[in-house]
């Protein structure tokens, strides 16, 4: 996979220090893209096809990706239920055993590596890795940091009544509770105003 490098740090540093690197902070952007194309989200499915899946490949430059294939579709659907199971979790015991479920299916081979023009960073997925083996290594990696450093409940759904996009909460405070402060967000604070007029 070739992460961003202009992604910013998330804002929850403790002492000063990044919890999690730059390649988990785009991974775990992909994850998030990867569940909100469900219609489980409350959208249509935008994993409909090969098209689809495509672009989602060349939008979150996975690398070393070969011709797809319908196997690959269909896997990387069944691998989107199953990150959703862990961002929908009751608590966090079970989306350490939800997510255990998952790694344990997944070959991990940790490999550092640079390539397109990208500083050397590591790919958590094998040799030869199909791109649902290869989503499910580096992205499952960065799911299981945010879990060790004590941060599952920033893995929520959008508080918006109509929308159920997942999002990582990266606010200093754990305060974020729409997906999209742009959209969502801004929606409910107008729906909230005019609401108030009418009062």
């Amino acid at each position: 996979m070739a992460f961003a490098r202009d992604t910013l740090p998330p804002p929850w540093q403790k002492g000063g220090a990044v919890p999690f690197s730059h390649d988990m902070v785009f991974s775990l952007a992909t994850v998030v893209d990867l569940i909100n194309t469900s219609p489980e989200t409350g959208g249509p499915d935008d994993l409909a096809d090969l098209e689809a899946l495509n672009a989602f490949v060349r939008r979150r430059q996975v690398s070393g990706v070969a011709a797809l294939t319908p196997h690959d579709l269909s896997a990387v659907r069944e691998l989107r239920g199953s990150f959703h199971a862990v961002f929908t979790a009751s608590g966090r015991d079970e989306a350490v055993s939800r997510l255990n479920t998952l790694l344990g299916r997944t070959r991990i081979t940790p490999n550092l590596t640079g390539h397109d023009g990208f500083p050397l960073h590591v790919h958590y997925f094998a040799p030869g890795a199909s791109l649902a083996e290869h989503l499910a290594a580096d992205c499952g990696v960065a799911l299981a940091h945010v879990l060790v450093e004590g941060e599952w409940e920033r893995l929520r759904t959008c508080a918006a009544p109509d929308c159920d996009n997942v999002f990582v909460d990266e606010s200093r405070n754990r305060s974020r509770v729409y997906c999209d402060s742009r959209t969502c967000g801004n929606r409910i604070h107008v729906a909230a105003y005019r609401a108030r007029r009418k009062a």
